[in-house]
């Protein structure tokens, strides 16, 4: 089919507390569990985009280059405009090309629907979103876990483990 990654991951890139757990899972957990442990192929900003790049046209030809976009849903996600490019691009893939399939995890206790853009709320009334609860900590490294077993269902098939 042409793709290089099997996701590319959209996460907030600001340095706050918060997403500093963000950041080490996007970075530590995602690429083990998802990798190492089942195979695929992630690209991740900051890892697979080089210095240098023309970041926008980067982030778009890397995004047309994965099967999957999976966005991590957090407050500061939502409320920054800093990530809103590579956001606008995966839902404009997703919706009005309709060749991507996106995969929405819920990092944090959103609440309400309501702030977030609309084409968000569509995917999530459509397919709804994975949450990470603090209890899969303990679990954190398992790809058997409820959580990876739920991001491996929506991921292409190519998972070793099972």
């Amino acid at each position: 089919d042409g793709k290089i990654y099997d996701a590319y991951v959209i996460y907030p890139k600001n340095h706050t507390n918060e997403a500093n757990f963000v950041e080490y899972f996007v970075y530590q957990i995602m690429p083990d569990i998802l990798e190492n442990k089942c195979g695929y192929k992630l690209c991740i900003y900051g890892r697979d985009i080089y210095p240098g790049e023309d970041a926008a046209s980067a982030i778009e030809r890397r995004m047309q280059k994965s099967r999957r976009l999976i966005i991590l849903l957090t407050h500061q996600l939502i409320n920054s405009k800093e990530d809103a490019y590579d956001q606008h691009i995966a839902l404009y893939n997703a919706l009005i090309q309709n060749d991507t399939k996106v995969i929405l995890l819920e990092m944090e206790t959103i609440g309400t629907y309501g702030n977030l853009q609309e084409s968000l709320r569509f995917i999530i009334k459509q397919q709804g979103t994975i949450k990470w609860k603090e209890e899969h900590t303990v679990h954190l490294q398992s790809p058997k876990s409820k959580f990876w077993k739920q991001v491996r269902y929506h991921m292409p098939l190519t998972c070793r483990s099972s």
